[in-house]
């Protein structure tokens, strides 16, 4: 029987051994080099079950371009052997995605005061609510809850706003928002640390005392709560909300395609089973129908807007739903290439900065720009950890540099914004 079985195994192994062993679901980068191989590559990204990680939208892909593609077990042979047969270049990022999924999701915890580790994890949605609840409880001196809204399936929308000195008195503003996009899961771990870390050292670090003490910051952890919550329970890759629409044969609309700045036009889709679907119009959707109402009842104090993504390390600003500078485009510039040289001096990791439709591709209907066209002139979006190594599946032990990356950014363009608006 043992002679048996080690025959078996080298016939095996000689004969084809990829196929001796179970495939998991993959995540590719691929590269095509001419427009033929684009429409090959925008081909394979939209069939065969695969989700497009990297750009949001196969009409992105271009030649030369680094493509992230996950590619489910179930598609594997295929894909391979069709990029193969038209001799399409690609390595394999991550070989088993479902690994680094547990990774993501074990020793999770309801109590934010059982684990020091408990800001270095990500947490499903019940933790965050249960967290957010506890923060208000535990420091009213500084933290207030506000509901905004709630989703389509009507989950609640907490804004939690943080304020130092002179609470009372009309200040001016910053608004952070994460999580508009429900498989990038470091953003809501960003938000949850940073309320965290403004309240451990209020009063004793200078710049974020300072930062308080000059302007109330409200923090969105959460602003699509059931696509996160489906990520949890479904589809780890989902990337929408789950809105379902009279006539449409898909759920979910991009919420970052959903806001009135140039509006489902070139960079955004009318089909609602795309990942980049911008509504029926102009805030169709609750969650930005309510976000967007918070910030024009606040656009007198709001001084600064920030949302925060992944993946790609990038500190992007209006605008993105038009080649068109922004008036103070200058200004916007200077305070990104000042926060990614501080990124850079403390962390040794590079950040690319500018205009998001130069920097990057077309996207129209963000919050971002929305917010800049609103009267917030200091309007960004922080791409956050990594460049494509791990993508939306990137590690709990990242959190840690990720957030204070992303903390050296955002409180080296608040500090300049306090000083521009005086």
């Amino acid at each position: 029987m043992r002679l048996l079985l080690i025959m078996c195994f080298w016939i095996c192994f000689l004969v084809e051994n990829h196929k001796c062993t179970p495939n998991h679901d993959q995540v590719f980068s691929i590269t095509a080099k001419t427009e033929e191989e684009v429409i090959i590559v925008r081909n394979v990204s939209s069939d065969y079950e695969t989700v497009l990680w990297q750009p949001a939208a196969p009409g992105y892909i271009k030649p030369n371009m680094e493509v992230h593609l996950f590619v489910p077990a179930s598609s594997l042979d295929t894909v391979k052997d069709l990029l193969s047969k038209h001799y399409i270049s690609h390595q394999i990022l991550l070989h088993n995605t479902q690994e680094l999924i547990e990774k993501q999701t074990q020793n999770t915890s309801t109590d934010p005061r059982s684990s020091v580790l408990y800001y270095e994890r990500y947490h499903p949605l019940e933790d965050i609510y249960h967290w957010i609840n506890k923060t208000t409880h535990d420091h009213p001196e500084m933290v207030e809850v506000i509901l905004i809204g709630s989703s389509f399936e009507k989950r609640p929308l907490f804004v939690l706003k943080l304020s130092g000195k002179g609470r009372s008195q009309s200040k001016r503003a910053m608004w952070i928002d994460c999580g508009i996009h429900a498989r990038e899961w470091i953003s809501p771990a960003f938000c949850i640390w940073f309320v965290h870390y403004a309240i451990t050292y209020y009063s004793k670090v200078p710049d974020i005392t300072e930062i308080l003490d000059s302007m109330d910051v409200y923090v969105l952890p959460v602003m699509n709560p059931d696509g996160y919550k489906y990520t949890w329970t479904t589809n780890r890759m989902w990337r929408k909300n789950r809105s379902w629409h009279p006539g449409n044969y898909c759920p979910g609309t991009d919420l970052n395609r959903n806001f009135d700045a140039n509006w489902c036009t070139e960079g955004s889709s009318s089909r609602a089973c795309d990942e980049t679907y911008c509504g029926l119009f102009p805030e169709s959707e609750p969650e930005s129908e309510a976000v967007a109402n918070f910030l024009r009842s606040h656009k007198q104090t709001l001084k600064l807007y920030l949302s925060i993504h992944s993946y790609s390390q990038m500190l992007l600003f209006p605008f993105s739903c038009t080649y068109q500078e922004a008036s103070n485009h200058d200004e916007l510039n200077e305070l990104a290439q000042e926060a990614a040289q501080n990124i850079r001096r403390y962390y040794r990791n590079n950040y690319r900065y500018g205009a998001g439709a130069k920097t990057i591709y077309l996207a129209p209907g963000g919050s971002d720009d929305w917010a800049y066209n609103l009267g917030i002139k200091y309007s960004f979006t922080f791409e956050l950890q990594d460049r494509g190594r791990y993508g939306f599946l990137l590690p709990p032990e990242f959190i840690p540099k990720a957030c204070k990356e992303a903390l050296t950014g955002l409180k080296t363009i608040a500090l300049g914004v306090i000083k521009k608006t005086q």
